[in-house]
């Protein structure tokens, strides 16, 4: 039976995990723990060897996918309050509710696939 050894302690492998329980707490702190752990992830990135590389590169990535995303559904939310006097702004207001949702329910999971994938030594 052969065995994998763990690689050594990859600078900036610390920073990643780190990262990914900054964003598995984004959702009970409003997003605040989200922006910190964007912050040590760009900081970090620089000096990661590539398996730390890899996740905080994709950590900046979803970061970046949820903020415009969280800025389109604000503006539709936005248009939904400016024209529910019409009827049509509930609808707005109901897609950009539900989009919402579904966005930090998405930035949760994809940020703890990414975390067991850094337990399991894989790139993402």
């Amino acid at each position: 039976m052969s065995t994998t050894p763990l690689p050594a302690n990859e600078p900036g492998r610390t920073s990643a995990f780190l990262v990914y329980a900054l964003y598995l707490l984004s959702i009970p702190s409003a997003a605040v723990f989200a922006l910190f752990g964007i912050i040590v992830a760009l900081v970090a990135r620089d000096g990661a060897g590539p398996l730390a590389h890899s996740h905080l590169e994709y950590q900046v990535r979803i970061w970046f996918q949820a903020f415009w995303w969280t800025i389109g559904f604000g503006i539709l939310a936005i248009l939904g309050v400016a024209t529910s006097w019409l009827g049509v702004g509930l609808i707005l207001l109901a897609i950009a509710g539900i989009g919402g949702f579904v966005l930090y329910l998405w930035f949760t999971v994809v940020s703890l696939f990414g975390l067991l994938a850094l337990l399991d030594n894989r790139a993402k």
